[in-house]
């Protein structure tokens, strides 16, 4: 048996060689759960011994990490606001400017809420969660990732708080506000991206089009076809409100959309890094 700090140490040089961003922080979060300690257990404890089975366990992950697989791939799961998903190669993985769209929920407060592309049901599952008044529309067109969703949903005791379907947006309903984190990166930055992303999250759930835009256009012409279908209103199908998370620089782009859309009091929301990251119109 090798204590603990042998057992970091170790992995913590491999990953650095490798290029791996944080060594250390991965490395304590696959100790911790191949041992099931607590990672400050862990740092307080630094000559513990790790447990044979625990070892060869923490070897494999570390390995896989090594391979650029991304730690929430490894351990299974990923934390979004106040809630824990389950996920794998089948759905991206969560990122926290993607909590700007749950925070827009949160603010207005709306009746009826759809999440476009829902993919992990992150954004769904959350707002769920956290606005029990609102109800709650997810759609994705990936069987897989309505699949993940829906046993996240189970796994959370949101069942009966989500309705799941296939597709993107639904036709002659209305909804108050319309959440999506669509595709957005553009063919030209791929390659730009870490191994982590390129090698092992679902291509089709971030390429869209040369500039980046693709999903979001197609978004916004759905929109238009399933107001078109509801008589004797003004209001979109696809939202009285919507907000898209966008990629870097895509904001200004994305704002003409929404104009010639017919939405109004566009705003921009920055993420911690600064970056404008949510585009917000109105009805």
């Amino acid at each position: 048996m090798a204590p603990v700090r042998e057992a970091l140490g170790a992995s913590v040089d491999a990953l650095a060689a490798m290029g791996i961003e944080d060594p250390r922080l991965d490395a304590e979060v696959l100790l911790a759960e191949a041992t099931g300690w607590d990672r400050a257990a862990l740092v307080a404890s630094p000559e513990a011994e790790v447990p044979p089975a625990a070892a060869r366990l923490f070897g494999e992950m570390v390995r896989r990490r090594l391979h650029r697989e991304p730690v929430a791939y490894i351990v299974g799961r990923k934390g979004f606001r106040r809630i824990e998903l389950a996920v794998d190669g089948r759905v991206l993985i969560p990122r926290p400017e993607t909590e700007l769209l749950v925070e827009i929920a949160l603010e207005r407060a709306p009746a009826t809420v759809l999440d476009i592309g829902t993919g992990s049901g992150a954004i769904a599952l959350a707002v769920a969660e956290e606005l029990p008044g609102s109800a709650v529309t997810a759609t994705d067109t990936s069987p897989r990732a309505l699949e993940m969703a829906r046993a996240n949903a189970e796994r959370l005791g949101l069942v009966d708080r989500v309705r799941f379907m296939d597709g993107s947006v639904p036709a002659d309903e209305e909804f108050d506000l319309v959440l999506a984190n669509l595709p957005y990166v553009a063919e030209t930055d791929w390659t730009s991206l870490q191994p982590e992303v390129t090698q092992w999250e679902p291509r089709e759930a971030l390429l869209a089009g040369a500039d980046g835009l693709d999903a979001i256009r197609a978004l916004l012409r759905a929109s238009a076809r399933a107001s078109s279908r509801i008589a004797g209103t003004t209001a979109c199908a696809a939202g009285g409100a919507i907000a898209l998370e966008v990629g870097e620089g895509q904001a200004e782009a994305v704002e003409g959309l929404l104009r010639e859309a017919g939405f109004a009091g566009i705003e921009r929301r920055r993420d911690l890094a600064g970056i404008d990251r949510v585009v917000l119109g109105k009805r």
